[in-house]
C-alpha cells in the first residue's frame, strides 16, 4: 500500500554485494545463495532486479573488490545504480529507474546491514515505498573492534526493528528469503 500513486509493481533491490564487501562478512555463504535464489524467483516472475554498487576510496570503481560476488551475475538489461552514499537513492537515478518501472514496493537484500541496508530501507520508506528485507539475505562484517555488537545480532536487531516499523500509508516487513513472494 505504498504511498507512491500509479506504482504497483514490485523490484528486488541487490545491494553492494561485491567482494571487498561481503568476503569475509558473516554468514557470507548461506547470504549470498539466498541472494541468488531470490534473482532466480525475480527473473522467473518477471519482477525487475536492481543491482547497487558502491565505491569510495577505499572501494575503488573497477577494482577486484568493487566488483560483485562470482556467485551473483547481473543481466545486461537490469539495472546497475552506482553510489557512493549509504542510502543507495542518494545522489543516483534509483528513484528515476524505479518510477519508469512502476515500482512502490521493494524486497531488499544485500550488504552491509549496519550501514547501507539500514540506510536504503529508511529511505526508501521515509520516500514512500513499502520494504520488505529480507531477514536472512543480508550481512556485514565485524566491527566489534571498534564497539559495534556481534554481526549476529545487529542482523537479528535490524531484523527485529524493522518489522514493526510504521508510518501512514506503508509497510514494513521481514521475510526469509524462501518466503518471499514477489506477486503479493
Amino acid at each position: 500500500m505504498t504511498t507512491l500513486p500509479g506504482r504497483p509493481n514490485t523490484a528486488l533491490l541487490i545491494i553492494d554485494v561485491q567482494k571487498g564487501v561481503v568476503d569475509e562478512a558473516y554468514g557470507r555463504g548461506s547470504v549470498v545463495a539466498n541472494i541468488a535464489s531470490l534473482v532466480e524467483k525475480a527473473r522467473v516472475e518477471g519482477t525487475p532486479v536492481v543491482w547497487v554498487q558502491h565505491s569510495d576510496e577505499e572501494l575503488q570503481k573497477g577494482s577486484e573488490a568493487w566488483e560483485y560476488v562470482p556467485e551473483l551475475v547481473r543481466r545486461e538489461a537490469e539495472p546497475l545504480v552506482h553510489k557512493s552514499y549509504g542510502d543507495s537513492f542518494e545522489g543516483t537515478d534509483l528513484e528515476d529507474i524505479l518510477a519508469r518501472a512502476g515500482v512502490g514496493r521493494l524486497v531488499v537484500a544485500g550488504a552491509e546491514t549496519d550501514a547501507c541496508i539500514r540506510s536504503t530501507i529508511h529511505g526508501a520508506f521515509t520516500r514512500g515505498y513499502d520494504v520488505t528485507l529480507v531477514g536472512d539475505a543480508h550481512t556485514a562484517g565485524d566491527k566489534s573492534a571498534w564497539g559495534a555488537p556481534p554481526v549476529e545480532a545487529v542482523i537479528a536487531h535490524t531484523n527485529l526493528y524493522w518489522q514493526f516499523q510504521d508510518a501512514p500509508g506503508r509497510t514494513a516487513a521481514v521475510t526469509r528469503a524462501e518466503d518471499i513472494s514477489f506477486t503479493g
